[in-house]
């Protein structure tokens, strides 16, 4: 199992100035992976904070994926705080620089080189969009933030990250979610590979309770299903959609 975190960096998201976007494109894109997105929090722009939560992250998932603070500007401080992660230091991508000399032209300065510079070890992942390369810190992929620019390079993980099959099965009851907690939880803890999911349900017609059953395999959500169904009331079983 792949498993992955996701960091939304940023004062103006906390502020309420942004709305992130970001999240979700990276919930989307793990799903379609196969990817197991286990936690996403959304930070601020202090280094300290920042570089424990990259801590933690890298040591615990496959894969940490970063969003915003890898500008020109005092307040991008996502590259200092891997470095400070990982105990290593800042030093400037030879082909960075020349890219953004060869982009910038005449009017390169010290803030647009500043993107140059990264965390010591760091390789460099092409995205194919013909903009800069991401920055890759061991485990770590650094994106930007805006979300235009994390759009267009957030697909080359495609390329790095691989996971499993996702089979996910669903049942429509009528009852009342309470009604079946006990029958699900005793599901769930009779089948460790099966994640069951229970999500009351307002205005529809027909069913008052949506239930996914979650698994690797479709052997693994057929038996899980096949047991709710042994267990649950059948008048109360309005439909059921296997995947």
């Amino acid at each position: 199992m792949t498993t992955a975190a996701a960091l939304i960096i940023g004062d103006e998201i906390l502020s309420g100035k942004v709305r992130d976007s970001n999240a979700e494109r990276i919930i989307d894109l793990m799903r379609e992976l196969g990817v197991e997105l286990q936690r996403i929090v959304t930070l601020g722009d202090d280094v300290e904070p920042l570089a424990a939560e990259i801590r933690f992250c890298a040591a615990r998932f496959d894969a940490v994926v970063t969003s915003g603070g890898v500008g020109p500007t005092h307040d991008d401080r996502t590259v200092a705080a891997v470095a400070r992660a990982f105990g290593v230091g800042i030093e400037r991508n030879i082909e960075l620089e020349r890219m953004i000399r060869s982009w910038w032209g005449d009017r390169v300065n010290a803030a647009a080189l500043r993107m140059a510079d990264v965390p010591a070890g760091t390789t460099l992942l092409y995205t194919g969009d013909g903009n800069m390369p991401l920055v890759v810190c061991r485990n770590v992929y650094l994106l930007p933030g805006i979300p235009r620019l994390f759009a267009a390079k957030v697909g080359a993980l495609r390329a790095v990250l691989r996971g499993g099959p996702h089979v996910v099965a669903s049942l429509y009851l009528s009852s009342d979610e309470s009604a079946v907690a006990a029958i699900l939880s005793a599901v769930d803890n009779a089948y460790p590979a099966v994640k069951i999911g229970s999500y009351p349900t307002y205005g529809e017609a027909d069913h008052q309770v949506w239930v996914t059953v979650e698994a690797s395999s479709r052997a693994d959500t057929d038996v899980a299903v096949d047991r709710l169904l042994e267990l649950l009331p059948a008048d109360e079983v309005v439909r059921v959609d296997r995947g």
